[in-house]
């Protein structure tokens, strides 16, 4: 059975900053497309960042995190990590991780697997 867990959420003030990490088991996910996640208005899952398995093919990060968050994967660990920097109130969600075969369905916030999400509040 594949599990995601992530932790690193929690509440900070605006301007703050936030390490989430993404740990998986019960299947090697390594060739996997992984990324992290978060509700939209309409959307149950808009996708944030991630990269495809081997991680040289660029970390997609979604427009309104680009140069604020930064997405790290190491697969030796099964781990992936999103660094979040300057946040602001509007970075307030649940945040997901997800695996999926093909990078392009990941970016469209479709994935094989789901962890449980983070709680991330930011005051401001």
């Amino acid at each position: 059975q594949v599990q995601l867990i992530e932790s690193g959420g929690g509440s900070v003030q605006a301007g703050g900053s936030l390490r989430l990490s993404c740990i998986s088991s019960g299947k090697d996910l390594t060739m996997y497309a992984m990324g992290w996640f978060r509700p939209a208005p309409g959307k149950e899952h808009e996708f944030v960042a991630g990269a495809a398995w081997h991680g040289g093919g660029g970390n997609y990060d979604g427009d309104s995190v680009r140069g604020r968050f930064t997405f790290s994967r190491n697969n030796s660990n099964n781990m992936i990590c999103l660094e979040m920097n300057d946040l602001s109130p509007a970075d307030t969600a649940v945040y997901f991780c997800g695996a999926e075969g093909q990078m392009a369905s990941l970016r469209r916030a479709t994935a094989d697997y789901w962890g449980q999400g983070t709680q991330v509040t930011v005051s401001s």
